[in-house]
């Protein structure tokens, strides 16, 4: 009988072995400054990140395939060992379990973004200034005041200019388009179906669009909403029934909170500054076998399009590398879930810096963590999905296959 391939890493786990941090700088990869020719990565004064790299084996990872653009949930579900497209996951889905909403078997879950349009009911910017989340909390509270006879609705916020919306009630289905264009200078994309099973769920969302329109007519800044990630809730195996580990998650924003959540991962107080991480690390680091630490500002920097805020951010980053060092992993691996070149002021399809620090690892020559200097690493240009198998295998967490 011929295995699944799919689950050939789970059938060689083992329960024992040594302890395991995945650092994910979230949007982390760039491209090359015109003047300079240097990315974000490359320009940014790194000096832990470039010691790291020298005690490591270095590469770079393809989040889902080649010339694939992923989103967040995709791009984190392949670091954690599932194949992100076949566990694809709805980012309202991450977003929902993220804040802690209580999500139930047949909810449908929508991400939202606070939006602002012009008179013609185009785009001007898609996340409405990063409006403050307190604004988020008034906006939120006034949206959930809607009320559907063909379904419940519950609004809540996320963070600045994000939002969810669940709705439960019977015959809903996930599964329809997004409506942000991700572009300005158009207007937000019509609700349309594939099946008839999603008729009843996208009558419900063209209601609610329409008292959402009214609601926010007059706001300066949040005066519309676009819809991501229609989803519902599907059950999908843990990290701890296929890898045998015991995982935990440290991360501040919602949807990496929700989709550590979703794949079993005990997920604890949020973090946002490097000493917040050294302190939850230590803490959890005796009870866990595997830490997942994100970072957020590279991503979010990139999306702005500002390439100076980014190599800030990639700064910040460094200095919370040198604090997830010194606790001193058995095993360390930092990389990013994808790239957010500055220039594109959007997630890329781009190739990821990796590195793996263990006391297993064929070091190389890579003296500087970097694009162009990772591309000459051992590790070579290896799938997202293969860096938890990496991970396990430098812990001795892996079994041998076969006779």
């Amino acid at each position: 009988m011929q295995r699944d391939k799919a689950n050939l890493v789970d059938s060689v786990a083992t329960e024992s072995g040594g302890k395991m941090v995945l650092l994910v700088a979230d949007g982390l990869g760039g491209l090359p400054h015109p003047e300079t020719g240097l990315t974000e990565l490359e320009t940014a004064r790194t000096p832990n990140l470039d010691a790291l790299a020298v005690e490591s084996a270095c590469g770079l990872h393809v989040p889902i395939a080649p010339g694939i653009t992923p989103g967040s949930g995709p791009a984190h579900m392949a670091l954690f060992g599932y194949d992100p497209v076949r566990y694809e996951i709805g980012r309202g889905v991450l977003e929902a379990l993220g804040i802690g909403f209580d999500l139930r078997p047949g909810d449908v879950a929508i991400r939202v973004n606070f939006a602002t349009v012009d008179e013609e009911g185009r785009i001007v910017d898609r996340r409405a200034g990063r409006i403050p989340t307190e604004k988020c909390e008034e906006l939120t509270a006034r949206l959930d005041r809607i009320e559907l006879p063909m379904s419940e609705v519950f609004v809540r916020p996320v963070r600045e200019h994000r939002a969810v919306i669940v709705l439960r009630g019977a015959g809903l289905a996930g599964g329809l388009n997004d409506t942000d264009p991700q572009a300005t200078g158009v207007p937000p994309l019509p609700i349309e179906i594939t099946d008839g099973a999603q008729e009843k769920t996208a009558e419900v969302l063209n209601a609610f669009l329409r008292a959402a329109t009214e609601i926010l007519k007059d706001e300066p800044a949040a005066n519309a909403i676009t819809m991501r990630g229609i989803a519902a809730l599907e059950p999908i195996p843990s990290v701890g029934e296929r890898f045998k580990i015991r995982a935990a998650a440290l991360a501040g924003y919602p949807m990496y909170r929700g989709v550590a959540g979703l794949v079993g991962m005990d997920v604890l107080q949020m973090v946002e500054t490097a000493d917040d991480v050294e302190e939850a690390l230590r803490a959890a680091y005796r009870d866990y076998d595997f830490i997942f630490v994100h970072f957020k500002k590279t991503d979010s920097s990139g999306e702005d399009g500002s390439f100076e805020a980014k190599v800030a951010a990639t700064e910040e980053l460094d200095l919370t590398a040198e604090r997830v060092r010194s606790v001193n992993p058995d095993v360390l691996l930092v990389t990013g879930d994808h790239s957010t070149p500055s220039s594109m002021a959007m997630h890329s399809w781009h190739p990821v810096p990796v590195l793996l620090r263990a006391a297993r690892a064929r070091v190389d020559d890579v003296t500087a963590f970097g694009e162009s200097a990772c591309l000459r690493g051992s590790l070579g240009t290896v799938r997202g999905v293969d860096l938890m198998p990496l991970m396990l295998a430098h812990a001795g967490r892996l079994a041998k296959f076969g006779a």
